[in-house]
């Protein structure tokens, strides 16, 4: 059966609640849009102002207050109580202002929204599965009301982008997610289910906040930690077959073990390893444009610093590297082009304590790469042609060290992707001032653009939202067992192809935000046919695929109720 917007979400809907508990249903509450036949077969009049609205004058009213709020926070405090009440409009306000709204329900303001996130919680969204609920997840999966869920957003909050440890408020990252998979990628909300593994906290702070909301113990680690995951794997698999679940903000030790045990088992991937990866390679193979170069040929040329050493990190270099192996060039001298830098300096084969992930980017150490080798003296030696901060160190990027930079190349490659803003390890602003113009920068954190000598300078947002919805409703379309490797480089290279010629001469790596919607179903389409080439497709080829792939998108709008009949 071909999965379209008539079978992942009827036309019209049938309801089984009425009155005020339809009012207080988000998911299909009209506001004041309830046409009057619907008010009386649903017992509604009398219960809404009496003019019924459209969707076009409700969205009006709502920006009239989003705009007369007076910073991000309360912006995004705004949508949420949206969404909460309504979310056919909340996805139609967001859709139609991607742009401007992707930064307030995402990155960088999702940040704000974790730190205080034990005060500004209003009502429940999503799932909560903690060490107390052992031996209980198989039937606390049933407790959800949806039959039907296709992606999950899961994280213990052990990360959370550059901030750390924030246990349980980390849970604004899977809404946050989730919000932009309906979006950008067209799956139906309804299909979306955020989770917070509670496994406890190592955060002092919260440890001691008698407002904390979530179990005050430390962190649950080991076998134990890993049989609590399982736990949860097994029991949203059950109910749900082909969900796929999205690892998010797990901490670095945990984030590449837990990959490595499903990958190949289960419909899932890491965001921060891959999407982060993918999105990069495709930053880089955009910026050799840039320079009138082809990735096919250039990009084994290049020598490239990592300033950090996480998931992160890890996963942008092994995106790259896939981008290489992928053009022919070995493992071996794809690793050559590397150099990881941590906050102590180079990291070195005598370095104490690596983890398995990072012992094969350890430089082999001789007088001209000794371990903890400063930044700016790597700098030096190297000439690196692109410069990587996924460090989440805020202005690890010095002056001196983007000088210096700037001296081996006519057009520096410099991305400083850890996010929120005040984590980016330069802004930017001083990336384009201190090369005089001359860089190509892509952020983790949204910039405004900078003009200088008369000439407007454009930063790009390396965000992962450009890959993950994409490659995860290709993967549901294609119903296929696993996420592979060919499919993260296929969303990558075909992200990459979507600029203009006149964005690449503007020195742009990544295509307008506000097409996320062609860029997410051009990456499915991508993903789709390498499915179908790794032989893990589980559907009949569609006659016309893009076409399949734009009618299973969802489109926020209003369809008709019926009520449920009593049998």
């Amino acid at each position: 059966m071909t999965l379209n917007k008539t079978t992942r979400f009827p036309t019209p809907a049938i309801v089984n609640k009425t009155g005020v508990d339809l009012m207080h249903s988000p998911l299909y509450n009209k506001g004041t849009a309830y046409p009057l036949a619907e008010r009386d077969r649903l017992n509604l009049r009398g219960l809404v102002p009496p003019r019924p609205m459209s969707m076009e004058d409700q969205a009006a009213r709502i920006m009239i207050r989003y705009n007369m709020e007076v910073n991000d926070l309360r912006k995004n405090t705004l949508l949420n109580s949206l969404q909460d009440r309504n979310e056919t409009l909340f996805y139609r306000l967001l859709i139609d202002n991607i742009k401007e709204m992707a930064p307030i329900i995402y990155t960088p303001t999702v940040g704000k929204t974790c730190l205080q996130f034990g005060q500004l919680y209003r009502r429940a969204r999503g799932m909560y599965f903690s060490t107390q609920d052992r031996s209980h997840m198989a039937s606390m999966v049933y407790n959800w009301p949806e039959d039907n869920v296709d992606v999950i957003v899961v994280t213990d909050g052990s990360r959370i982008l550059g901030l750390g440890d924030l246990g349980v408020h980390g849970m604004a990252i899977p809404i946050g997610k989730l919000a932009l998979y309906s979006a950008g990628g067209g799956i139906h909300p309804a299909r979306c289910l955020p989770v917070m593994i509670d496994a406890g906290t190592n955060n002092p702070e919260l440890l001691a906040d008698p407002l904390y909301l979530g179990l005050q113990h430390r962190r649950t680690t080991g076998d134990e930690f890993y049989s609590l995951i399982d736990e949860f794997m097994h029991a949203v698999r059950n109910r749900w077959p082909n969900v796929l679940v999205q690892f998010e903000d797990f901490e670095t030790s945990n984030a590449l073990p837990l990959l490595h045990k499903y990958r190949d088992t289960h419909l899932c991937f890491n965001d921060d390893i891959q999407g982060t990866g993918a999105v990069a390679l495709a930053g880089v193979m955009s910026a050799l444009r840039v320079q009138g170069k082809t990735p096919e040929r250039n990009l084994g040329d290049q020598r490239i610093i990592c300033v950090g050493a996480g998931s992160a990190g890890l996963g942008v270099i092994s995106g790259i590297i896939m981008g290489m192996r992928q053009v022919g060039i070995s493992e071996e001298k794809a690793r050559r082009c590397f150099w990881l830098v941590d906050k102590y300096g180079l990291i070195g084969r005598t370095r104490e304590h690596l983890s398995d992930a990072q012992i094969p980017f350890a430089r082999a150490e001789d007088r001209d790469f000794p371990d903890k080798m400063p930044l700016i003296d790597l700098i030096r030696k190297v000439q690196p042609t692109i410069l990587l901060g996924l460090s989440g160190v805020g202005g690890i990027f010095s002056q001196d060290v983007v000088k210096e930079m700037a001296k081996y190349a006519d057009r520096p490659i410099i991305f400083p992707m850890s996010n929120p803003d005040t984590r980016s390890e330069c802004t930017a602003q001083e990336a384009f001032e201190w090369t005089e113009g001359r860089a190509i920068v892509a952020t983790g954190s949204p910039f405004p653009p900078h003009t200088m000598n008369g000439k407007t300078l454009y930063p790009c947002q390396g965000n992962n939202m450009f890959i993950f919805p994409g490659v995860g409703l290709g993967a549901l379309l294609a119903k296929t067992r696993i996420i592979t490797d060919s499919m993260f480089f296929a969303a990558a290279t075909t992200l990459a192809s979507l600029l203009t010629p006149e964005e690449l001469a503007e020195g742009k790596v990544y295509p307008d935000i506000s097409n996320i919607r062609v860029v997410s179903r051009e990456i499915a389409v991508a993903v789709i046919k390498s499915a179908f080439k790794e032989k893990l497709a589980t559907i009949d080829p569609p006659p016309d695929l893009r076409q399949f792939v734009e009618e299973a998108m969802y489109e926020p709008k209003y369809v008709p109720l019926i009520k449920a009949v009593k049998k």
